[in-house]
């Protein structure tokens, strides 16, 4: 399909009260499906200045492509959402492309990639009253912890509030927990087993009430691991991708990871991005046809 950008300038221009009539018109469902499983694509990443795919370092600045791309993915059968920042999400409204799909707004991108404040993740994205008042059906943040940046605390203590927000509306909220450190200047996330551990521990103990949160967690470096991990809690997870590199074997490595991951019981689906918006080989059809049939 063919984006016009010049048309979704106009009606931002002329008739910016145009999105919120989209978001009260658009067809919602439940969160879970009849399949039981769930599988959303993410293109929240703009947002934090991570527009990195492989080695393409503006993979993602390309809006008109990005949201060709998205539109394609929530085409596909068997996918059921996004989640994005407002910018996209409204875009996406404006398109007509959300109706009968689990809509996610994203909460926290104030932690810029690169930046000395990274681990000072603020919540500059959408709050749940904005989630509540557009009839969206769930929230995202993200969680970095590094034990020795005090910048972490101030995300863990937002984060318990944010989650207390989303229960208060009886709003779904996925955390994205990480145990992380810094090197050379950035921001690494440990994906051994022990650290992928400890973050769910802490994640799942964070604000008054853990009924609404859900865990969006990465697959450890040896996912034979996997299993051991993800007793760690009860709460619904689902996995997430990543950047999908620079080859076929790096994509088809990812889809093996994550169909053994899926056969857990405390897992519930995928929410990935950049593997299938921008596949290191094939089509975004392709990749999202095969990332479907894993659930």
């Amino acid at each position: 399909m063919s984006i016009s950008i010049s048309e979704l300038v106009k009606v931002r221009t002329q008739h910016p009260e145009a999105i919120a009539e989209a978001a009260a018109r658009r067809a919602r469902r439940p969160l879970i499906g009849h399949t039981g499983r769930l599988m959303i694509v993410a293109a929240d990443h703009p947002a934090r200045g991570a527009l990195a795919v492989g080695d393409h370092k503006l993979a993602m600045a390309n809006r008109s492509e990005l949201l060709e791309r998205l539109c394609i993915a929530l085409s596909r059968p068997g996918v059921d959402g996004v989640l994005a920042t407002a910018d996209i999400l409204e875009d996406l409204l404006l398109l007509g492309a959300l109706d009968h799909k689990v809509v996610v707004g994203s909460m926290n991108r104030g932690g810029l990639a690169g930046a000395s404040f990274e681990l000072d993740d603020r919540f500059t994205g959408h709050r749940a009253e904005d989630i509540a008042r557009l009839g969206f059906d769930a929230g995202k943040l993200l969680l970095r912890i590094d034990y020795s940046d005090p910048g972490s605390l101030t995300t863990m203590l937002s984060t318990a509030r944010a989650i207390d927000e989303m229960a208060a509306r009886r709003l779904p909220v996925f955390v994205e927990p990480f145990i992380s450190r810094r090197s050379g200047g950035q921001v690494m996330n440990d994906l051994s087993a022990e650290a992928v551990t400890k973050s769910i521990a802490i994640a799942s103990g964070l604000a008054g009430t853990s009924a609404y949160t859900w865990l969006k967690i990465p697959v450890t470096e040896n996912v034979d691991e996997m299993a051991t991990v993800m007793e760690t809690s009860t709460l619904p997870a689902v996995l997430l991708g990543g950047d999908p590199g620079n080859s076929a074997s790096d994509q088809e490595g990812a889809y093996e990871k994550w169909r053994k991951a899926l056969r857990l019981p405390t897992v519930q689906g995928m929410v990935v991005g950049r593997s299938l918006l921008y596949p290191a080989e094939g089509s975004v059809e392709s990749a999202v046809d095969t990332a479907v049939g894993l659930l």
